[in-house]
């Protein structure tokens, strides 16, 4: 298992996708609890801009699962679909996918979710975007396939340690603990801010 951390204007006690579209609105890499590496970063992502009126802010530290190359989606530029996970997701889907979308997870992700839900468009508009249900749809087949994440990295520099990654079941993401947090005027951290909260 591994550690990450998740940052959201609303104290709560476990996860939960129902709520996946409170914080952004959107779907930036796939559908998931949304977690990321580095404790600043989710201390930035507290801030949530649909809801100015919160002013309290949190960051979550979890446990998830390791990012290994069986169970993660891996969507960075240039880096094809591992093999197993296409293989997996070919038996699923039963039926081929273009090269093309095997060439980079990010359209990966978008080719299958639009196929679950039955979109046949050409290659450019289904690597373009893909509808809610599909993203939903993708994530569990992706479950029920024993792939846990998709992840993309935030510093574009090898050797990519530092990542963002959308966990497909909430129920594989355990809450640690649970700070609040001050953030400057820019958004950031303020250090030495960090207090324990305890739920009842």
């Amino acid at each position: 298992m591994a550690i990450y951390y998740h940052g959201s204007s609303v104290l709560f006690k476990s996860f939960d996708l129902s709520h996946a579209l409170e914080g952004d609105g959107k779907v930036k890499f796939g559908y998931g609890v949304y977690l990321t590496s580095r404790y600043e970063r989710a201390a930035h992502y507290a801030f949530n801009k649909k809801r100015p009126e919160n002013k309290d802010y949190y960051v979550y530290t979890v446990e998830g699962p390791d990012k290994t190359e069986y169970n993660c989606l891996w969507q960075s530029p240039s880096c094809p679909v591992s093999e197993s996970i296409v293989s997996r997701v070919k038996e699923k889907l039963g039926e081929d996918i273009p090269v093309e979308a095997i060439a980079e997870g990010k359209y990966f992700r978008k080719y299958v979710a639009n196929r679950l839900v039955g979109v046949q468009e050409s290659i450019k508009k289904m690597f373009g975007s893909a509808p809610y249900i599909g993203e939903i749809a993708l994530a569990n087949l992706l479950d029920s396939i024993g792939v846990d994440m998709m992840a993309q990295p935030f510093i574009w520099k090898p050797p990519f340690e530092n990542i963002d990654l959308a966990i497909v079941n909430e129920k594989k993401v355990k809450i640690l603990k649970i700070e609040k947090i001050e953030l400057d005027a820019k958004k950031h951290l303020v250090p030495g801010s960090e207090t324990l909260v305890k739920l009842e």
